[in-house]
């Protein structure tokens, strides 16, 4: 049977930018999210124009039951798991975080604790299978600690490590594991964000993430530039950087 490619956080912009990507290439889709009527929308949208066929799963992340009953369908499918595209994530409010545990707790959990949780699982499984892929969306916000939003990098710094971590294990069984950093994409997660520049188009994005994928690259930056941009802010001396308004 043919595989079927899993996409979590698909309603996100870069996720759909993957799926027609995707699509183009001839990949059958399951597309999760929480909102089922914008999922149908976008699966109807992916046959339309690509011929494929593109399921759905309504799916709130932050239920861990939802993660078991998701895996245990998956992994007795007869179609096999070829590959997970993991694009959740949740900007959040930095303010409101740093005074409400909540609003942090949610950013925290959104970004990190759910998708390795679940991840664990569909990994377990394409670990058994011995071939497979996974495409985890990280963040630049994750490379250092900025005032403007250190809870949320803290989540995509912590999610990368894992997927770094994860890379290594899987590795040896044949699956590979894509780290991708964006900086600023056009998406709902960053509209009407002030001191945004350079801002990519998402399917451009979810092309290039495919490629990348395609060529065995381990972590890409999206836009490329970001990969220069951002040693340069690592590399700004502790004392210095403390300083600045980031």
């Amino acid at each position: 049977m043919t595989e079927r490619i899993l996409i979590l956080g698909a309603t996100s912009g870069i996720a759909r930018g993957i799926a027609h990507a995707l699509a183009r290439r001839g990949h059958d889709l399951l597309l999760a999210a929480r909102d089922g009527t914008e999922l149908e929308r976008i699966a109807a949208d992916l046959r339309i124009r690509h011929g494929i066929e593109a399921g759905v799963v309504v799916l709130d992340v932050l239920d861990e039951a939802q993660h078991e009953v998701l895996a245990g369908a998956l992994a007795g499918d007869e179609r096999p798991l070829g590959g997970v595209v993991c694009a959740v994530g949740y900007l959040g409010d930095q303010e409101r975080a740093f005074e409400d545990p909540r609003e942090a707790r949610r950013i925290l959990d959104v970004n990190f604790t759910a998708p390795v949780l679940l991840l664990n699982r569909l990994a377990a499984i394409l670990e058994a299978r011995g071939q497979g892929w996974i495409i985890g969306i990280a963040s630049v916000a994750g490379d250092r600690g900025r005032q403007s939003n250190f809870v949320y990098g803290a989540a995509k710094g912590g999610f990368a490590l894992y997927l770094q971590g994860l890379r290594n294990r899987l590795f040896r069984h044949g699956v590979q594991v894509l780290t991708v950093k964006p900086g600023f994409v056009d998406t709902a997660m960053t509209w009407g964000l002030p001191g945004l520049f350079l801002v990519a188009d998402p399917m451009a994005v979810g092309e290039r993430i495919v490629r990348a994928r395609e060529r065995g690259r381990d972590t890409i930056y999206v836009p490329w530039f970001w990969r220069g941009i951002m040693p340069l802010i690592r590399a700004i001396p502790e004392p210095l950087f403390k300083r600045l308004s980031l």
